[in-house]
């Protein structure tokens, strides 16, 4: 693309229209994100760094391995597993490469240099200058280069942080032509595609012709420089026609004079004579800026460089000292040699008072050139970095093929392409806000990428470039924003909407990839700092919550109460448990490692909220005792241990499809998804025989969690339990309630702790958005000889101080009390008089002997008649029997009680859990 120089003047290229070539394709990667750790490295080949020139352009990821990203591996038990196998053998095949050679002289200076000349070094220093003055000129200077700084130290930290990948941003930027040549949009469009084919052929040749071609063009800009500088000391007085209020006048060159000096020292801001625009501090400021960009250009190189660690901070903090230092000398310059009316008329005065005019316009189609060279080239690496990544999937693999000495060619391709479509347009100027927006943001994100580093505290964090602090981060994204609003505020808001936009796509749609998050670097320390502040000593009834230990013996029969418990944790700590039997002494690994990826992907297809925490144990009771004392940290701490009930019963398989309780358009969760999972766990026992705990040991766990004051919850028949299909009633849904230990009807407590419990699990459940609609039933269970409206309305009083609103159920039970011992006892009234004085514990009778199958049997047919077709039942879970020879007979009253009932929860609680003083 040609550079328009104007001749006449009055066609002077706008002050915010940047001259090179624009290129639409300027992106952010989010790899600058990624995390910037370096790996482990396992493999010798690791050691090799063969950066090669197809290696990406915005890649900020640290690693052992540069090119090959090798897939993970991880051996279990013997067996190695490869994932991603296809992209492994592909990168691997790319580290074969030769080795990279460019100094810091040619690989990051003068990139850098020439980026951020551009041709902002021969058109706008009079514009700055003419419309700010010399005091706030330098001022604009020293803003912008404290916020660019800013950037610089993050980038120097990143690339010393271990080995670097090629990565880095460029930036695009409008075009500006000459009037000497024939102009019309197709004359326009002729000279843009010409220079636009020149830079595919360089490009397409690979980095080290580009590294050649722009050390030539370096030596023209630097030797045009000279040549403005001898100017202003060789050239005598002279008289510039300038456009004025629509006629020309004369404007001085006066050389070195005071009054020059003192004529420029003060800002006076005019109407811009190219747009007709009033200027201000602001809209010069922007411009300003504009030209001090592209301190990223060395990073680029970075697969190309001998040492990226070594020449990249170096080199970049070269050419920003030095590009400061000839930006301010040229400020000085002009303001004692050119009189405000020459700066304020004729942005392209330095033609005019050079001592030989052509050689300014070479240096800025030079700059011009090298700019179009450099956007190519670098949206080439950007396109080839996300197609390698896989970020969008099929759409970019084409992107990912390269040429036998590593150059993406059909990246290249495909930049030249979308470029030359925007050329069509013919209105680049329309997007070069744009696109100065984005590379803000790109210098943005490095600042953040930064500041998530440092603020993660990571041990593999420690680059050797110290010079940079989070103030230093914070200050930079901070400068980024400001001037992105500054230079457009509308092209700021929808650039930021796009980029987030973008982020949530890449993050919900990208496959899992290998790298470090460094989201979850830094989730981790918050978490970590958030943990140390949860202080069990202070904690209150008033926030209590559940927080669960689910015992899993199989997923494949329990996914229903997988599910159903999720929903009753209220926002607590939940955790899948599970006892794998054996010693590890005799082991030669240990075997739970190989099982943890199966349960996440259980977690993840479930759509719960849950932790996984599996142990090696000699029984399942000693595995239990375990994981409830090791679940959990610090005041997160199950609370409450949940059990499958123990019976006879064979476990039912529970496949996942479309009728499961599991909605698919919730989780995902696909035919090939439950077969996939069923896969990863053992199949069930079919008979009756080969449990891996006794009854004995069974009801042993219960006493245990009641000695570590765990709260009990046993559910029996949820295998039968369809949550997809009862959460699509609309009516008829209940959650009945008996607050009543059935085995102690000689107690008519009905607010002690586990029915407290009882009534707060139940009020949890219908809390939960999808059993809102869900009704609660309690069942309030009297004498007919005793029935008055004293406990109907004291429990109605206790409802409404908990805040739980349940309709209350009178059920008399006369008849199955009379089989009851404590009853056919002689003084059994007596007994009952004292026990209600008393300080009356409920709990197994130590007299369960005395308990007959016929009363258990009654209690059964009464809790099925009067609660006729609930969605699930609590029911109160008697305390474990001290005497051990009882345990068998502990849990076949159980069975006896709950038989046949349908899904039933058995909760003994020894929390408080609320109060009627809250």
């Amino acid at each position: 693309m040609m550079a328009k120089l104007d001749a006449t003047k009055k066609n002077s290229p706008h002050p915010f229209q940047k001259a090179p070539l624009l290129l639409p394709t300027c992106s952010i990667h989010i790899g600058v994100l990624r995390g910037a750790f370096p790996a482990h490295c396992h493999e010798q080949g690791f050691l090799k760094k063969t950066m090669t020139e197809r290696t990406p352009l915005l890649h900020y990821r640290l690693s052992c391995s540069v090119n090959e990203a090798e897939a993970v591996r991880r051996v279990a038990g013997g067996i190695e597993q490869e994932r991603g196998s296809q992209r492994a053998s592909a990168r691997r095949k790319q580290s074969d490469q030769r080795g990279p050679r460019l100094t810091t002289f040619f690989g990051v200076v003068i990139p850098t240099l020439l980026s951020m000349f551009s041709v902002v070094v021969f058109l706008r220093i009079g514009f700055v200058v003419g419309q700010a003055g010399l005091y706030q000129g330098i001022v604009m200077f020293i803003v912008a280069y404290i916020i660019i700084s800013m950037t610089v130290l993050s980038v120097c930290a990143i690339s010393t942080n271990g080995a670097l990948d090629a990565g880095g941003a460029y930036y695009n930027i409008s075009t500006d032509s000459a009037h000497v040549l024939p102009r019309s949009y197709w004359w326009e469009l002729l000279y843009a595609t010409g220079i636009l084919l020149l830079c595919l052929l360089v490009c397409m040749v690979g980095a080290n012709i580009y590294a050649r071609a722009t050390f030539i063009i370096f030596l023209i800009v630097i030797i045009v420089l000279a040549t403005v500088f001898i100017s202003f000391f060789a050239v005598k007085p002279t008289s510039v026609p300038v456009p004025f209020n629509g006629s020309t006048v004369f404007a001085n060159f006066t050389g070195f004079k005071l009054s020059t000096l003192q004529g420029n020292l003060m800002p006076h801001y005019v109407v811009d004579y190219t747009t007709g625009t009033m200027m201000s501090f602001a809209t010069v400021f922007a411009v300003m800026f504009n030209g001090c960009t592209g301190i990223m250009a060395g990073s680029n190189m970075s697969g190309d460089l001998k040492n990226p660690s070594y020449s990249i901070p170096r080199g970049t903090i070269t050419a920003v000292v030095f590009t400061y230092i000839i930006y301010n000398l040229l400020c000085i310059m002009v303001a004692c040699t050119c009189d405000r009316l020459l700066l304020q008329n004729d942005y392209s005065f330095m033609r005019d008072i050079n001592v030989w005019h052509p050689i300014v316009t070479i240096g800025i189609y030079s700059s011009t050139l090298s700019a179009a060279m450099s956007n190519l080239i670098g949206a080439s690496r950007i396109l080839y970095a996300l197609a390698r990544d896989d970020l969008f999937g099929k759409v970019l693999s084409p992107a990912t093929k390269t040429s036998s000495s590593g150059n993406p060619w059909v990246a290249v391709l495909i930049s030249w392409f979308l470029v030359q479509l925007v050329l069509f347009s013919g209105k680049l100027n329309t997007i070069a806000g744009i696109v100065t927006i984005f590379f803000l943001l790109v210098y943005a994100a490095v600042d953040l990428a930064c500041l998530a580093l440092e603020w993660a505290s990571a041990p593999n964090f420690r680059p050797t470039f110290r010079f940079f602090t989070w103030h230093t981060c914070l200050l930079g994204i901070v400068g980024c924003v400001v001037m992105m609003f500054l230079i457009n505020p509308i092209y700021a808001s929808a650039s930021i909407a796009f980029m987030l936009l973008l982020l949530l796509v890449i993050h919900y749609m990208s496959p899992t990839s290998s790298w470090g998050y460094i989201s979850q670097a830094l989730i981790f320390h918050q978490v970590r700092k958030y943990l140390l502040m949860l202080d069990v000593r202070k904690e209150h009834v008033k926030f209590w919550r559940p927080q669960v230990l689910l015992m899993v013996a199989n997923p494949r029969s329990c996914m229903e109460l997988i599910s159903f418990i999720n929903d009753i944790k209220k926002s607590g700590l939940y955790v899948l448990g599970h006892v794998e039997l054996g010693d590890l002494g005799t082991l030669p690994s240990d075997p739970l490692q190989p099982l943890y990826d199966s349960w996440l992907m259980l977690v993840d297809k479930l759509n719960i909220k849950a932790f996984v925490n599996l142990t090696l144990a000699g029984s399942v009771r000693q595995g239990v005792q375990h994981l409830l004392c090791i679940s959990g940290l610090g005041g997160m701490r199950p609370n409450t241990l949940v059990l499958g009930f123990y019976d006879d019963c064979i476990p039912q398989e529970e496949h996942l499809n479309t009728s499961s309780s599991v909605d698919t358009s919730v989780s995902g969760f696909s035919p090939e998804d439950s077969e996939e999972l069923q896969m990863n766990f053992p199949p069930l026992r079919t008979t009756p025989e080969g449990k891996a705990l006794s009854g004995y040991e069974y009801v042993s766990i219960l006493s245990d969690a009641v000695k570590m004051l765990k709260n009990i919850i046993l559910a029996r028949y949820f295998s039968n339990f369809d949550r997809k299909l009862v959460l699509a009633r609309k009516s008829g849904l209940y959650i009945d309630i008996w607050p009543l230990n059935l085995m102690r009807p000689d107690s008519s407590n009905y607010v002690d702790t586990s029915s407290l419990f009882l009534l707060q699990l139940g009020c949890i459940l219908n809390m939960v958005r999808t059993w809102r609609h869900a009704k609660l039933r309690l069942f309030l269970c009297v004498e007919v000889g005793r029935v008055n409206q004293g406990p109907k309305e004291k429990l109605k009083q206790l409802l409404a101080k908990l805040r739980i609103k349940a309709s209350i159920e009178m059920v008399p039970w006369d008849s199955v009390v009379a089989l009851h011992w404590h009853k056919q006892l002689p003084d059994a009234n007596q007994e009952e008089e004292e026990e209600e004085e008393g300080d009356f514990v409920n709990s197994f009778p130590s007299n369960a002997m005395r308990i007959s199958d016929e009363y258990l049997k009654a209690v059964n047919a009464m809790i099925l008649e009067h609660s006729s077709a609930p969605v699930v039942r609590f029911l109160y879970l008697p305390r474990p029997p001290a005497d051990t020879s009882l345990y068998p007979t502990y849990l076949h009253h159980l069975d006896l009680m709950t038989r046949g009932l349908g899904p039933t929860l058995l909760i003994h609680g020894l929390s408080p859990v609320t109060s009627t003083d809250l």
